[in-house]
């Protein structure tokens, strides 16, 4: 090599070097606006397929369309493409996907509800689509609040104990006099004036953030320390505390607030979050015997739950009173078949509630299995966004808290669908965004803007150390 061509040899490095920085500069740019056209895209193809389901259910039942969601359903499309916009500002880099495919399961949920309010005669705003359609642009609205306040998620660990302290608070206040309300037997609601809330719909958000602060805080004791019991490493007794608290809160949900499935979601979140922070597969034994034990006890102690079980074993023990309810459900399923019925040509209205406890039902009877399908599909991808936030995270506090975000829709989905299938207890616990209710729509938007936060914070960012 000449010392001419050894001199030219670093420039040319340089060149390319260079090049290189330019390219990944102009990736970068473009990055953020490929994301906005994909996310738009879907966003508009779940909005056009809302519109046609509900044009499909007014011709089918009505013979014509009528514009009785009109009003609602245009500022409930307004409030997702601000949503839209929004992300794109504060998260250029967000998941393109999450957002697309919970306004899908909403606008799907509406044109059920709508059809089931055309069954049962009622329309303008004493219809449950109406409100539900309200409740849909609160919820997005509240999405939109939490994307501009926490611009960092990292901002959460700091308020670790105050979350859970809250989440404990939100989770007593329906046992208060005055303001506690029961409804279907469950004592989770709060009354004020005409105003109607589930709190613990918020509490296991704020639940979620305490499991990821205290777990990152305390995982080297929980993870590394315990004896070996036929090749599994059982946790010291000493550090059974947090389990055992735990528990004896789901306890607590179930025997005085008398709700068996929100009792078992807040335990699964915290059982899976244990387990994704430990790696430990004794945790999991361990709580999951504690929570069959306790179910097995409250059912021979409890008549409420001792029903829910009964019922769980043989519906058709009294089809027509305690048994009702899954009956009709089953039968309407089994009348859907694979391709459903179609919409409006079924008689979902037929399941109580079926608006809300019951919607996985009537939307099997009209959609069929094939439309089933296609709504599991898209929960299995949302979740699947979720978890993969969560193993990409850049910081353990944000890993724990993504992944405990996704499994909480994901445990919710199978006590639901587990329910109303005969696979598990009938809990009374609604589908994420299909069911009819304000305050599971407002919780589980809440989730999609932290899912969107976390997701923006893992795209070309550098590695986060969270010290305790």
């Amino acid at each position: 090599m000449t010392d001419a061509n050894a001199a030219k040899e670093p420039r040319t490095f340089e060149k390319t070097r260079t090049s290189e920085t330019v390219l990944q500069r102009i990736t970068a740019l473009r990055a953020p606006r490929l994301l906005l056209g994909l996310e738009l895209a879907l966003l508009l193809l779940a909005i056009a397929i809302g519109v046609a389901a509900v044009v499909i259910v007014d011709l089918t039942v009505r013979g014509e369309v009528t514009a009785t969601l009109l009003p609602t359903g245009a500022l409930f499309v307004v409030s997702l493409l601000v949503l839209h916009f929004t992300i794109r500002r504060i998260a250029p880099d967000a998941d393109p996907l999450i957002m697309p495919i919970a306004a899908f399961l909403n606008v799907i949920g509406v044109a059920m509800i709508y059809r089931i309010d055309l069954a049962n005669g009622l329309s303008g705003w004493g219809a449950d689509s109406v409100r539900q359609l309200v409740w849909s642009s609160v919820a997005v609205a509240a999405a939109i609040v939490v994307l501009a306040l926490i611009r960092n998620h990292i901002v959460l660990f700091r308020y670790t104990y105050l979350t859970g302290l809250a989440a404990v608070v939100l989770l007593l206040l329906p046992m208060l006099p005055g303001i506690g309300k029961t409804l279907n037997g469950a004592r989770v609601w709060i009354h004020i004036g005409s105003f109607s809330f589930q709190p613990g719909e918020i509490a296991k958000i704020l639940l979620a953030i305490f499991f990821a602060g205290y777990l990152v805080r305390n995982r080297d004791s929980l993870a590394m320390v315990g004896k070996k019991v036929l090749g599994i490493r059982f946790p010291r007794g000493r550090d059974l505390g947090p389990l055992l608290v735990f528990w004896l809160a789901a306890m607590s949900v179930l025997v005085f607030q008398r709700d068996l499935g929100t009792s078992l979601l807040y335990f699964g979140l915290f059982l899976s979050m244990l387990y994704l922070a430990t790696g430990r597969i004794g945790w999991i034994i361990l709580g999951v015997g504690l929570f069959l034990v306790g179910g097995l006890v409250a059912s021979q102690t409890l008549d409420y739950v001792n029903r829910r079980f009964a019922n769980w074993l043989d519906p058709f023990a009294d089809p027509f009173n305690a048994g009702q309810q899954m009956v009709q459900g089953l039968f309407g399923m089994a009348n859907g078949g694979m391709t459903g019925t179609g919409l409006g040509q079924g008689y979902p209205a037929d399941t109580p509630l079926a608006q809300s406890d019951y919607i996985i039902p009537s939307l099997g009877e009209e959609l069929g299995l094939i439309g089933l399908f296609v709504i599991l599909a898209a929960y299995l991808l949302l979740v699947g966004r979720g978890l993969r936030i969560g193993f990409a995270g850049q910081d353990d506090f944000g890993k724990l808290l993504a992944s405990g975000l996704a499994f909480s829709i994901a445990l919710q989905v199978f006590i639901v669908v587990g329910g109303v299938t005969r696979v598990i207890p009938l809990t009374g616990l609604t589908a994420p965004f299909l069911a009819a209710g304000g305050s599971s729509l407002v919780s589980n938007w809440i989730i999609i803007a932290l899912l969107i936060l976390l997701s923006n914070s893992v795209r070309n960012r550098p590695k986060l150390v969270i010290r305790a």
